[in-house]
């Protein structure tokens, strides 16, 4: 399948392929490991949370804060 077809498809029809590629990558193994940045970004996180110096606010406030 290319772009132009893809174009030609109404927008449920390309909802409704782009799930069922979604749903058929949710069942494979990862090939793609995550980069050693993530790991850093949840290591920091933690360390946060342990020391008590996370802030935790809700999804209405953090909307706000933008």
């Amino acid at each position: 399948m290319n772009t132009s077809e893809i174009i030609r498809m109404s927008r449920i029809e390309r909802l409704q392929t782009m799930e069922a590629i979604w749903d058929s990558l949710t069942h494979e193994p990862s090939e793609m490991e995550s980069p050693d940045w993530h790991r850093e970004t949840l290591v920091a996180r933690k360390n946060m949370i342990d020391e008590g110096k996370a802030e935790f606010i809700s999804l209405a406030a953090l909307r706000l804060k933008r």
